[in-house]
């Protein structure tokens, strides 16, 4: 373990989110010192060459996600005052799922990335599904076949992208989630990697062996030579370029999103349960080193482990839209002008009036996995007004949540007695009411709500010898408020009863 003394102040935890990137520093004992955070252009259209269906189509541009990473990283040094050379290391944490291709001598994109949200490949998957596929690819990898995942994304792209296949075969192409191409980037392409908590969610890794499988690569028809190394969560990743901050700066932690925000909430023994309120919501529920196959609609994934530790496995329940119905809000509808007014609004009324929201603009995801399923208001009167379109859509992110729970519970056999949170819609007191009233068990919030770039900076920290141990950063782990629940076992039945009629509703919509 190297001793660094005074010259390292901090670590850096770089944050690569659907819709902003983000950095952050943080110090010895995981208290954040400085923010830098700058949104980026979502390319959204529907439909398809060829095809009058909504697929949902979700990309972003990789440079953009590059310079407003990069921009960020160099502004929080800049804002700090903190020299490149006091920084131990960098934690990298990022959007899972998302996918790009790139050219290996140039480092250019070859098209646009496409977000985990995008249902663009749902035709592909149809397929797969029709070829009788989707048993096998489920007990290797733990997942669903589902278009949320890499490698039907893949397929599109090789499908689509004139010349592309022969290129990848050739090993002029490389593949990558959001953290691979930033490590590619920040080396100055020297470093391909990724860790196990990202591979896990391409449909292409075998999570009982812990490698690539070329039988899963066969089936998607995806070139093993793409495919970057796999390494450790804590550990490892390369060196940035010297050029970039003036100094090079050791990357040595890197994990998805989600799984990051796991550990820095300390999601490592069996029944630790933790969710994240961001774009979606994402739930995991710890494990340990039983893999538990759900029956209920349910990933199981894999976490973050400690520097020479296994990683552990995790259940997981995505709901595609949390965070991102209140931006619809917002820019769609125009009923609020910062997504911090939703709050407000809600609390205008004391109840939604009976509206339901369902919030599936890109489909549903755990427990339901219909790509088809598409947005539903029901229940609108004559005096259904914004205050309640406001609070229903709280009420939605908290159900679809609820669903989770419920399938987490049937599949582990273990009842979730309270649950840790984050995310940026985790400040928003109502919705935490909410979530307490329809899952009737206290809602814990920290201190620190950003326990994603946490988590990174956690990992990449302990792996030079930042940070002792997880322990370190108890104090950024404490709890700021519980939420209790405040409404009876039948009122509760009566708002899953009426959440539960419009999702069936919802189902199937953009079929044809």
């Amino acid at each position: 373990m190297m001793n660094f003394g005074r010259e390292k102040t901090c670590v850096l935890a770089l944050d690569q989110g659907t819709t902003s990137s983000r950095a952050i520093l943080f110090d010895s004992r995981g208290g954040p010192l400085a923010v830098a955070q700058e949104e980026f252009p979502q390319h959204v259209r529907t439909g398809a060459v060829g095809s009058d269906v909504d697929l949902g189509i979700v990309e972003h541009d990789p440079e953009d996600i590059w310079r407003t990473q990069l921009g960020c990283a160099v502004r929080v040094l800049e804002r700090s005052g903190i020299a490149p050379a006091e920084v131990a290391a960098i934690g990298i944490t990022n959007q899972r799922e998302t996918t790009i291709l790139w050219e290996k001598r140039t480092g250019r994109p070859v098209a646009p990335a496409i977000v985990w949200q995008s249902r663009v490949s749902a035709p592909i998957c149809g397929r797969l599904k029709a070829a009788g596929l989707e048993p096998e690819i489920s007990r290797r990898t733990g997942l669903v076949l589902d278009p949320y995942f890499s490698a039907t994304k893949i397929m599109h792209l090789l499908e689509t992208v004139h010349g592309l296949r022969s290129r990848c075969e050739a090993g002029e192409v490389l593949f990558g989630t959001v953290d691979s191409f930033l490590i590619w980037r920040l080396t100055g392409g020297r470093v391909h990697a990724t860790d196990p908590t990202n591979a896990s969610r391409t449909l292409l890794y075998d999570i009982d062996r812990g490698t690539w499988s070329d039988d899963l690569c066969r089936m998607f028809g995806v070139p093993p030579a793409i495919l970057p190394e796999v390494r450790p969560s804590s550990g490892p990743f390369g060196e940035t370029d010297a050029a970039l901050f003036g100094a090079s700066i050791p990357i040595a932690g890197c994990a998805g999103d989600q799984q990051a925000g796991g550990f820095a909430h300390g999601c490592l023994a069996p029944g630790d349960a933790k969710n994240t309120y961001g774009t979606g919501a994402f739930l995991l529920f710890c494990t340990g080193d039983r893999r538990v196959a759900s029956g209920s609609g349910l990933l199981t994934t894999l976490g973050c482990g400690l520097p020479g530790g296994s990683a552990p496995f995790m259940l997981e329940g995505a709901v595609f839209v949390a965070g991102a119905i209140v931006g619809w809000l917002r820019d769609g509808l125009g009923i609020i002008e910062r997504s911090a007014d939703v709050e407000q609004l809600a609390r205008s009324v004391p109840d939604s009036g009976g509206l339901v929201l369902v919030p599936a603009l890109t489909g549903l995801g755990s427990p339901h996995w219909d790509p088809f399923a598409r947005g539903l208001i029901i229940g609108i009167s004559r005096a259904t007004h914004r205050g309640h379109v406001a609070r229903a859509a709280l009420d939605s992110i908290a159900l679809s949540v609820a669903d989770v729970v419920s399938a987490m519970e049937r599949d582990s056999g273990l009842p979730l007695r309270r649950l840790r949170v984050d995310g940026g819609a985790a400040a928003n007191d109502l919705l935490l009411q909410i979530q307490a009233d329809v899952l009737g068990i206290p809602i814990e919030r920290p201190e620190v709500l950003e326990t994603t770039a946490l988590g990174a900076a956690l990992l990449a920290g302990m792996a030079v010898g930042f940070y002792a141990d997880a322990g370190a950063v108890s104090e950024a782990r404490r709890v700021a408020r519980v939420f209790e629940p405040s409404i009876d076992a039948a009122a509760r039945e009566r708002l899953l009863g009426r959440w539960h009629n419009a999702v069936e509703r919802s189902k199937g919509w953009a079929t044809g």
